[in-house]
């Protein structure tokens, strides 16, 4: 197997599984596996969060069988700018942690929820900490240490250019899902708060 064909494959790998954890999320899948789960689809979101993980492993595997030949290995004074992207990264990731329900991310609200009778869904709506400076918190850390993690070779550039596109996919669904649930309110939101770069204050 010639270099460029494992790379081809490599690229369908992540781009397969990008699509999978998209599919599975998306709002008519969800609405359908609603209507087949019934009462049990308050399980759903934790197993689609194990299956994204697990799933994840057979495609990071074959990265990993693959040979590569470095391209950019972040010499002086370029690893300050690499650490400099952790940091920021952190801070994002960070931001996030204190807005959002985790819980709810993972699907354990749910199982909650379910055995407490409660009819609520979804999150609630807010701009308060890194959301009045950023509508996208994790996506953008998410970017950041992407490009940042390890030397950048011919083998990784493939998963980090397919990894990115999909975050940029990925956000302009989560856009367009939020504007249907929220609204005119969402709409306000994005006229003064930056998608995916923090730098004013809505």
């Amino acid at each position: 197997m010639t270099q460029m064909h494992s790379m081809s494959i490599l690229a369908l790998l992540w781009t397969a599984w990008c699509f999978m954890h998209s599919l599975l999320i998306s709002r008519g899948f969800a609405d359908r596996m609603k209507k087949i789960l019934g009462r049990r689809y308050a399980y759903y979101r934790l197993a689609y969060t194990i299956f994204s993980i697990f799933s994840l492993i057979p495609v990071i595997y074959f990265q990993l069988t693959l040979a590569e030949k470095v391209i950019f290995a972040w010499p002086w004074p370029w690893l300050l700018v690499k650490y400099g992207m952790y940091a920021v990264a952190f801070l994002l990731f960070y931001g996030g942690f204190r807005v959002y329900d985790l819980q709810y991310m993972l699907g354990i609200r749910q199982i909650q929820e379910k055995r407490h009778g409660s009819k609520k869904q979804g999150m609630d709506f807010t701009t308060e900490g890194i959301l009045g400076y950023v509508r996208h918190p994790w996506y953008s850390g998410a970017i950041l240490l992407v490009w940042a993690f390890a030397s950048l070779t011919d083998v990784s550039l493939v998963s980090k250019s397919v990894l990115t596109v999909y975050i940029i996919i990925g956000a302009l669904l989560e856009e367009q899902k939020l504007i249907d649930e929220i609204g005119e309110p969402y709409r306000a939101y994005r006229k003064k708060v930056p998608m995916f770069i923090p730098w004013k204050r809505g």
